[in-house]
């Protein structure tokens, strides 16, 4: 990490759906033996603040907001916030910001992206997500926030497994593989975690979000067999990530709105690239929640890591390609109504 990376604040967003967990983790990492003080920025939904009231008295500064959910207004508020956190500098080693239940996570995230000031001084650490292991698969038929929050989740804390059997929380995991195949996920109860599993990620370090995630660069499982007509058993162990199903306790197939692509090629033109990851942020960045890449280019002995949220997208050279290493590219995006046939013709078309 460079210098300019060293001297700003971490920013971890806490974010799950109501009733998650995520006031019980806020405690416990307020609480905990870390050595660490954090500026805590709290966001409820409603007229009168309920978490204030729920988080256990510690000497640490708590900020709650009291206008709802996380939209345009609020986070402008958010950069308010924020940038008069910044003016006691010293006084605190991390930000956690906790977002409403109703809230989706991504304008939270693309604050510490889109204003210069606030970018200056923090950098995203890592979006960790919370999710009730007892209730998730009724949220997801009813709540596209609790889809986003799945999908957006760098970590995902998969709670009250005390509440599930074995099956139930094996069928919820593969669940949140389907929505999001990329996130670590821990099972925890009462949000019981070491906090070093979800603290000081890096996840959004350009230098390291390839390196968090070794499978990256692996070739796709070779097994291709037909599904049509294939019912997947609990015990079934095949790959899922590309799928247009997934199960529900009751065994019957649920239809989740977000998917991911996963894009392969050799080295790809860099004057092609760029050209057609700006027109496809700026077309379908509203469905584009997360995208994630490591390009080849020709003649660059340095690996090309890219990442976005919607329609913001930013990339750098990370380190050089080893000897041993295959000169792949690859993209991942994860959204709703993604064209895979488009994105895959397209990008085809970007080959060197």
């Amino acid at each position: 990490m460079d210098t300019t990376q060293e001297n700003t604040i971490p920013v971890t967003v806490l974010t799950g759906y109501l009733g998650a967990g995520k006031t019980t983790l806020l405690n416990r990492i307020l609480g905990g033996d870390h050595g660490k003080r954090y500026a805590v920025i709290v966001n409820e939904f409603g007229e009168i603040g309920i978490d204030n009231d729920l988080i256990v008295e510690s000497d640490e500064e708590i900020y709650e907001m009291n206008n709802g959910c996380v939209c345009c207004t609020v986070r402008g508020d958010l950069i308010r916030v924020v940038q008069n956190l910044m003016k006691r500098k010293g006084r605190f080693d991390a930000i956690l910001v906790e977002t409403t239940g109703l809230a989706d996570p991504a304008p939270v995230a693309q604050t510490f992206f889109m204003d210069d000031d606030v970018r200056a001084k923090t950098r995203l650490d890592a979006v960790v997500t919370l999710a009730d292991a007892k209730h998730l698969q009724a949220r997801l038929k009813d709540s596209p926030e609790a889809e986003d929050q799945i999908a957006f989740g760098d970590v995902i804390l998969l709670n009250k497994t005390d509440l599930v059997s074995t099956e139930e929380l094996e069928q919820t995991k593969a669940l949140i593989r389907r929505i999001n195949p990329s996130a670590e996920i821990h099972c925890t109860e009462r949000a019981e975690i070491d906090l070093s599993a979800i603290l000081g990620r890096g996840s959004f370090d350009l230098s390291r979000i390839i390196e968090d995630d070794p499978d990256f660069l692996k070739p796709e499982p070779q097994h291709h067999h037909d599904h049509d007509g294939h019912e997947c058993g609990p015990d079934c162990d095949h790959d899922h990530h590309h799928h247009g199903h997934e199960h529900r306790l009751d065994g019957s197939v649920h239809d989740v709105s977000i998917t991911s692509v996963s894009l392969r090629a050799g080295e790809v033109n860099p004057d092609l690239f760029f050209p057609w990851i700006n027109k496809i942020t700026q077309t379908d960045g509203p469905d584009i929640l997360r995208l994630k890449g490591i390009l080849a280019f020709p003649g660059d002995d340095q690996r090309y890591v890219v990442q976005g949220i919607h329609m913001i997208v930013e990339g750098e050279h990370q380190r050089d390609w080893r000897e041993d290493e295959l000169r792949q590219s690859r993209i991942v995006f994860i959204g709703r109504k993604l064209d895979r046939e488009k994105l895959e013709r397209t990008f085809a078309a970007c080959a060197a």
